[in-house]
C-alpha cells in the first residue's frame, strides 16, 4: 500500500509539474502573441474645425502607421475650451493615467502637457503652433533636443495679405483681433506689420485677454478698418460667429486663415490643410511609439497652401475673383486620406 501510495505521489508530482510547463509555455505564448496597446491622451485646447481637423488628421496618420483605435491604440480625449486652466488639469490628468505619449492640439494645450510630462518621461507630440521656439517647445530652429517635438502651422501671411490685396484693390486697413498671452498671436502680429507695407496697407490690432472681451474689441475695430483677417488665434477663431455678425452688420469682410472659417462665414482664406498636419502628426508619434528618440525628431512645418474662397460671401460684399487668380471654392474642400 504504501508503494502504491508513494508511485501515484509520483505520477501526480509530475503530471503537476507537466501542467505547469503547458501552462507557462501557453502563457509565454499569448503574452508574446498579444500586442501592446497604447494609451494615448489627446489635450485639444480649442473646439472649432481647425483643430479637429488636426485629432482626426493625427488618428488617421497613425492608423496610415499601423495604430489602429481598437487594435492596438486607444484615445482619451478632452477640449479645454481655450481655458489654460483647464488644459493642465487634462494634461495632470493624462500623466497620472500613466498615457504612453500625449498629442496636444495648440499652444496652451501643448505646453500644459509638456510640463506636466517631461517629469514622467512622458513624449508629449504638438500640432497647430506657428512658433514652437517662441513657445518654449523647441530650443532651437530645427526643434530637435527636448521630450516634445511637432507641427507648426506657421501662417502663410505673405499669400494671405497679397491675396486680400486682390480682393479689395481700394482697401487702404487691415485689422486683426489677437489674444495678448497667445506667444503665436504676438509673433504673426510682428511678421504681419512687416508685410502689410509691401502690400500698402495699414495694419490695425485690438487686443483681448479674454472671449469675453471680443464684443467690444470687434466693435472698436471695426470701425477703424476696412476688412478684418484671422490669426491661428484659437480664442478669437473660437467666438468667430460674433466677429461675423458684428462685421456682417458694418459691411466689413472677415478673412479666415482656413477653409472652415471660410465655410463659416469668412470671405476666403490662403488656406492651411489641418487635416493635412494631423496626419503628419500622427506619423511623427508612431515614430516615438515604434521607438525613436523623441529628442532627435526635429518638428515640422506645413508648406501647402491654396486660395480657398466662398463665393456667395464674396458677392454680398461686392467682391469678385480678378481673372488669373486660382481659387477653390470653401465648399468643395473635404477631408482626404
Amino acid at each position: 500500500m504504501k508503494k502504491t501510495m508513494k508511485k501515484l505521489g509520483i505520477v501526480l508530482s509530475l503530471a503537476a509539474c507537466m501542467g505547469m510547463m503547458v501552462t507557462g509555455c501557453g502563457g509565454n505564448k499569448n503574452t508574446d502573441s498579444e500586442e501592446k496597446v497604447y494609451k494615448i491622451g489627446i489635450n485639444q485646447f480649442a473646439d472649432h474645425g481647425s483643430l479637429d481637423n488636426c485629432r482626426e488628421g493625427f488618428i488617421e496618420g497613425l492608423r496610415q502607421s499601423g495604430f489602429v483605435e481598437g487594435k492596438n491604440v486607444e484615445f482619451s480625449y478632452e477640449n479645454a475650451n481655450t481655458d489654460p486652466g483647464i488644459a493642465a488639469q487634462i494634461a495632470g490628468n493624462q500623466v497620472a493615467n500613466g498615457v504612453d505619449l500625449i498629442c496636444a492640439i495648440a499652444t496652451s494645450a501643448a505646453q500644459a502637457s509638456y510640463n506636466a510630462a517631461e517629469p514622467k518621461g512622458i513624449p508629449v507630440i504638438y500640432t497647430a503652433i506657428s512658433d514652437p521656439v517662441a513657445a518654449g517647445l523647441a530650443t532651437e530652429e530645427n526643434g530637435a533636443g527636448l521630450e516634445v517635438t511637432g507641427t507648426s502651422d506657421l501662417l502663410p501671411l505673405d499669400e494671405q495679405v497679397a491675396m486680400i490685396r486682390q480682393l479689395m484693390p481700394e482697401a487702404k486697413t487691415i485689422g486683426v483681433l489677437y489674444t495678448t498671452s497667445e506667444e503665436n498671436s504676438i509673433s504673426n502680429i510682428a511678421r504681419l506689420e512687416e508685410i502689410v507695407k509691401e502690400y500698402d496697407f495699414t495694419l490695425v490690432t485690438k487686443g483681448i485677454s479674454a472671449p469675453a472681451d471680443i464684443p467690444m474689441a470687434a466693435d472698436a475695430i471695426l470701425n477703424q478698418v476696412d476688412c478684418l483677417t484671422n490669426l491661428t488665434d484659437n480664442t478669437v477663431v473660437n467666438s468667430l460667429s460674433v466677429i461675423l455678425d458684428k462685421a456682417n452688420a458694418k459691411g466689413i469682410p472677415v478673412f479666415g486663415s482656413e477653409v472652415e472659417q471660410v465655410k463659416l462665414g469668412c470671405a476666403a482664406a490662403a488656406n492651411i490643410d489641418y487635416y493635412k498636419l494631423g496626419i503628419m502628426t500622427g506619423k511623427m508619434a508612431a515614430e516615438v511609439l515604434n521607438g525613436k528618440d523623441i529628442t532627435t525628431i526635429p518638428y515640422e512645418t506645413i508648406t501647402d497652401n491654396e486660395i480657398v474662397v466662398n463665393s456667395e460671401v464674396l458677392a454680398n460684399f461686392g467682391l469678385s475673383v480678378p481673372e488669373g487668380m486660382e481659387v477653390l471654392e470653401a465648399s468643395e474642400v473635404t477631408n482626404q486620406a
